[in-house]
C-alpha cells in the first residue's frame, strides 16, 4: 500500500521507517520539499499534492495548529475518499491545547466530509509508535472515527507497526478524538514525573 505522510518532522520520519520495514510504499509530503530532503534520512520527499495524488492512505503528521490550512492547500477533491490517519495534536505558543471544544480530528472531518478520518497514535511518543514492545508490558492504543472500513485499514497499518490486535481499542466516533488529544496534557505531566517519554498506558478491565 502507498502511504503519503504529510510532515517531515521526527514523527513523520519514524512512521515512514516503520511502514517501510513492513513493506509499504511510503512518501513524505512537504510544503518545501527541497528544504526537507536533507533531513529526511534518505526517505522520498515531494510536495503535498504529489504525495497525496495516488496514495489511498494519507497520514497527517503536521503541526496541529497548521494541519487544516495545509490540508486545505491540498484540496478537498484530492482528499475525497481517502483514509486520513490523523496523529497530530495542536498546541499554542503558551503550551495550551489549540483545540478545546472540538478536537483537531473533528475539525478535519468537518472540513473534509468526503475524507475518512481516523484519529490514532497521538497518545504515545514517536519511538513507541513504531516499537510497542520497547516498554515493559503491553500498552493500549486508541482509534476514533466514523468509517468502519477506514478503521479496519488503520488497524492493519498499526499491526504492521507491531501493535497486537488486543492493544487496539476503538473508542467510537470522531468526537472521541477529544479524549485522545486532551490526554496530551496528562502525557506531558507523566513524562515530566518520569523524566522520560518512553512509556505507554494500559486499559485494565475489572476482574470477572
Amino acid at each position: 500500500m502507498k502511504i503519503a505522510i504529510l510532515g517531515t518532522g521526527t514523527v513523520g520520519r519514524h512512521l515512514a521507517q516503520g511502514w517501510l520495514r513492513a513493506g509499504h510504499d511510503v512518501v513524505l509530503g512537504s510544503r518545501k520539499p527541497e528544504e526537507a530532503r536533507p533531513r529526511a534520512e534518505g526517505l522520498p520527499v515531494t510536495d503535498l499534492a504529489s504525495a497525496v495524488a495516488d496514495a489511498p492512505v494519507v497520514v497527517n503528521a503536521t503541526p496541529g495548529t497548521a494541519s487544516v490550512e495545509l490540508l486545505t492547500s491540498v484540496g478537498a477533491d484530492a482528499l475525497a475518499g481517502k483514509v486520513l490517519l490523523d496523529v497530530a495534536v495542536g498546541f499554542t505558543e503558551d503550551g495550551d491545547l489549540s483545540h478545546l471544544g472540538e478536537s483537531l480530528g473533528e475539525e478535519i472531518q468537518r472540513t473534509f466530509p468526503a475524507t475518512r478520518v481516523v484519529k490514532s497514535l497521538c497518545t504515545v511518543d514517536r519511538k513507541l509508535m513504531v516499537a510497542p514492545d520497547s516498554v515493559e508490558g503491553p500498552s493500549t492504543l486508541f482509534l476514533s472515527g466514523e468509517d468502519a472500513d477506514a478503521k479496519h485499514t488503520v488497524r492493519g497499518l498499526l499491526r504492521d507497526l507491531g501493535w497486537p490486535e488486543d492493544s487496539l481499542l476503538d473508542l467510537g466516533g470522531i468526537t472521541t478524538a477529544r479524549g485522545q488529544e486532551h490526554y496530551s496534557l496528562l502525557f506531558i505531566g507523566i513524562a515530566e514525573a518520569l523524566g522520560s517519554y518512553g512509556f505507554g498506558i494500559r486499559v485494565v478491565e475489572e476482574a470477572a
